[in-house]
C-alpha cells in the first residue's frame, strides 16, 4: 500500500497567483479576486488572500495569512484560524472549525449531517468538526461530520474519516485507519521500540500509552 507523505498530500499552489489575476475587492488588509464574492458580515484577517469563484458568507471568520484557492465556499458561523491553506474546490459547512496552520487539499470534503434527507430540515443538527493545529487533510479526502483531527494528524489523499483522529496519527483509507505516525513538519516518523527522532527536522518524539508526545 502507497503511503502519501506531506508532499503528495495534495499541490500546494497558493502561493502562485494564477496568470493574469489582478487587483480585486479586497479590504483594507487582504486580497480578493474580481470573481470572489465576499458578503457583508464576514470578518477576514490582514494577508488573506482569495482567489477566482470563491464565495465567503455573512458571519465567517477566517484568520491571518490564509489562503482559499479557485472555487472555496466558507459558509455563516465557521471559523477558519491563521495561516490556513484551502485549496480549489473546497467547502467549508457550518459546523467546520479549522485552527491555526490547517491544509485542506484539493477537493477534500467536509459534511456536516449525519443522515441528510432532500425533504427532511436537518438545519437544527448541525455537527461540529474540529481539526485542531496544524493537522493536514489529502487531496479527495472525506472527513464525516462529528470527529476531531487531532494536532498535526495527517490525513492520506482519498481517505474517508469516520471516527477521531488523534495527535500526529497518519491515516488512509475507507474507513481511515491508523498506519503510523506523522512529524509536526509533514515527515513520516520511523519509530524503534517506541521512540524516534524526525529525519528532517530532528524533533524527538515517543509513543507512550498510544500517543505520540515530545519528551
Amino acid at each position: 500500500m502507497s503511503v502519501p507523505d506531506g508532499r503528495r498530500a495534495g499541490n500546494d499552489t497558493s502561493e502562485a497567483p494564477p496568470a493574469g489575476s489582478g487587483p480585486g475587492p479586497s479590504g483594507p488588509d487582504y486580497f480578493a479576486h474580481p470573481t470572489a464574492v465576499i458578503d457583508a458580515g464576514a470578518t477576514i484577517g490582514a494577508g488573506t488572500k482569495i482567489w477566482h469563484f470563491c464565495h465567503v458568507m455573512p458571519g465567517a471568520v477566517i484568520g491571518e495569512r490564509c489562503v482559499l484557492g479557485q472555487n472555496v465556499v466558507v459558509m455563516p458561523g465557521t471559523r477558519i484560524g491563521t495561516n490556513v491553506k484551502i485549496q480549489n474546490n473546497v467547502s467549508i459547512y457550518e459546523g467546520v472549525e479549522l485552527e491555526d496552520d490547517v491544509f485542506c487539499g484539493p477537493s477534500m470534503v467536509f459534511t456536516n449531517v449525519t443522515f441528510p434527507r432532500s425533504h427532511v430540515i436537518r438545519k437544527g443538527e448541525y455537527e461540529r468538526t474540529l481539526c485542531k493545529r496544524g493537522a493536514t487533510i489529502g487531496a479527495n479526502a472525506t472527513v464525516v461530520c462529528g470527529t476531531t483531527l487531532g494536532r498535526f494528524a495527517f490525513v492520506g489523499a482519498g481517505a474517508v474519516v469516520t471516527r477521531d483522529v488523534k495527535d500526529h496519527a497518519l491515516v488512509v483509507g475507507n474507513p481511515a485507519k491508523q498506519v503510523g505516525w506523522m512529524c509536526q513538519c509533514g515527515e513520516r516518523l520511523r519509530l524503534t521500540a517506541g521512540k524516534g527522532r524526525c529525519a528532517r527536522c530532528g524533533t524527538a518524539y515517543v509513543e507512550r500509552g498510544g500517543e505520540l508526545v515530545a519528551p
